[in-house]
């Protein structure tokens, strides 16, 4: 019967926290823009296979010159 009480303390404790947490980036305003973030990730891993597309493109013709 401890053990159960120990678990449900240490869930609210954990829940209280998360909400403690949650509330603290609102305020900080950590919360304001979302869309950039995706738009930033989205465009940095299309810049990354364009520049590998290139290399290849690169290599390729190198190789046919030889």
């Amino acid at each position: 019967m401890e053990f159960t009480w120990i678990t449900i303390i240490a869930s609210l404790c954990m829940g209280i926290g998360a909400a403690l947490i949650f509330v603290f980036a609102v305020k900080k305003n950590y919360f304001h823009n979302l869309e950039d973030a995706k738009y930033q990730v989205f465009w940095s891993d299309r810049e990354e296979l364009t520049d590998s597309a290139q290399e290849e493109h690169k290599d390729g013709e190198e190789k046919a010159q030889h």
